[in-house]
């Protein structure tokens, strides 16, 4: 069985804030630490139930979050920026699963750090279905017929999967209280969680279907201003719809979801005065 992991950051037990998930703050390094901590939990309990390849792939930032050397000695990990396919790259027919860890709510939506690739998106929409990080890479997963078995992060994430994906384990290693704020378990009680829900995940894996995108998705970004949109909209085959929505027909999803990556890129080159 081969098994691909993507791992984020935000949705990491005891992560509430900026402070532990950006490079330039006083708790990064910590965060590094219990991401990866994670990491191994789900890698360990997926070796011990017969899994004869894991990949990891670092899903936060610039992508090189995971400390390689703390990783469990079997798994291989996709670490670094520009990758072609975001907290996706690797994946393909190959994998039998894939889990989602760390993982937090979309845009605009309650839970710990909430957001959508940037903090300038509001919404993202795939043939009008609202999506956050978690749909998009769901729906990525789907096109090459691998099923999302678990996810881990807070509670709204696990509500927003269930949303989409009948049947998918949750491992809930926090509960939200604000977007900053968050009752969390322990490493050492999470941990446990994780290694539990990883092998009931995979002897439950045929019973979760994936989650099949349509053939030529439309892909909606709604951004929190017009310069933003404005930036979007340079990329051939997009348009401004009403406000600062961008839109593209994409021929399938992974069309669809590289866009979704220069869409975002250039956005984020829009001043906020």
């Amino acid at each position: 069985m081969k098994l691909f992991v993507s791992v984020d950051m935000e949705g990491i037990t005891g992560l509430v804030d900026q402070t532990f998930v950006d490079s330039s703050q006083r708790h990064y390094t910590r965060g590094q630490q219990l991401m990866t901590d994670e990491a191994n939990h789900i890698v360990e309990a997926a070796f011990n139930v017969g899994c004869g390849e894991v990949i990891v792939n670092d899903s936060h930032s610039k992508m090189n979050n995971v400390l390689i050397e703390k990783l469990h000695p079997e798994a291989k990990l996709i670490s670094g920026d520009v990758k072609p396919f975001s907290m996706m790259q690797g994946l393909d027919d190959s994998f039998d699963a894939a889990i989602f860890a760390g993982y937090h709510a979309r845009a605009a939506m309650r839970g710990i750090l909430s957001h959508t690739m940037i903090f300038g998106v509001r919404h993202v929409f795939v043939d009008g279905v609202a999506v956050g990080e978690f749909g998009l890479n769901a729906y990525l997963a789907g096109y090459y017929g691998v099923p999302v078995i678990m996810v881990a992060g807070d509670d709204e994430i696990a509500k927003e999967a269930e949303t989409l994906i009948p049947g998918i384990t949750t491992a809930v290693v926090k509960e939200c209280i604000s977007r900053t704020a968050a009752c969390c378990l322990t490493p050492q009680k999470s941990g446990k969680l994780l290694r539990e829900k990883t092998a009931q995940a995979l002897a439950n894996r045929d019973r979760v279907k994936p989650l099949v995108p349509p053939d030529n998705p439309v892909l909606k970004i709604e951004f929190a201003n017009y310069g933003q949109a404005e930036w979007a909209n340079l990329l051939p085959g997009t348009h401004i719809e009403a406000g600062s929505t961008v839109t593209y027909q994409a021929n399938d999803m992974l069309e669809a979801y590289q866009a979704m990556i220069v869409m975002t890129e250039l956005a984020m080159k829009a001043a906020f005065s």
